[in-house]
């Protein structure tokens, strides 16, 4: 089932998600409409908390990266199969210099700036079977990652941008969350006189 995505602007974007356990009531369907919904959206991750469910939970398909020339072909062949959920993570080190890329989010739709993020990631987190990894993640799967896992920590990538550039989108960031944007997605904006 296809959820709306929250917008900026919605309390629920800066909470830090809480961990959940094997008994999380209804997990499975949460998992598969989160895909539903990230499919939806033509998005590559999503996280609770757009979706109003403020737990430590994220989800990531880089499959639309396998065809992307700008990335190696190291990177392409690991987008093409990197399909994951993450549950409980914590990154315990980023490692590198830091690289830029041009990052958009679903809860921020029209909106899409250069972040810089380290190119290297331990991440310790468990799977949708309560299995615990510790793997190691860098090039676009671990940006990705960084992006998604920044959700359950109740930061968002605009948070990332000089004070400059901030300024420069506030107007937009303030049109998105009364809904004065234009989405392909179903959503629920904070501020909207009507909800859509």
């Amino acid at each position: 089932m296809v959820l709306p995505i929250v917008a900026f602007g919605d309390p629920v974007l800066r909470k830090k998600g809480k961990e959940i356990h094997k008994e999380y009531p209804k997990l499975d369907e949460l998992i598969e409409n989160m895909f539903d919904t990230m499919y939806g959206a033509r998005g590559i991750g999503l996280a609770a908390p757009q979706i109003g469910v403020p737990i430590r939970l994220f989800l990531v398909d880089a499959t639309p990266f396998e065809d992307d020339e700008d990335l190696t072909e190291e990177e392409r062949a690991l987008c093409a199969s990197f399909k994951k959920v993450f549950i409980n993570a914590k990154i315990l080190s980023e490692e590198g210099d830091e690289w830029v890329f041009n990052e958009g989010c679903l809860s921020i739709p029209n909106v899409n700036e250069d972040v810089f993020r380290k190119p290297k990631i331990t991440l310790q987190y468990m799977d949708e079977n309560f299995e615990e990894h510790t793997e190691v993640f860098d090039g676009i799967v671990a940006r990705i990652i960084q992006h998604e896992y920044d959700h359950i920590e109740g930061i968002l990538f605009t948070d990332k941008l000089s004070p400059l550039k901030k300024r420069l989108i506030k107007g937009k960031l303030a049109n998105i969350s009364k809904g004065k944007t234009d989405v392909a997605y179903r959503m629920r904006f904070p501020q909207a006189k009507k909800k859509r």
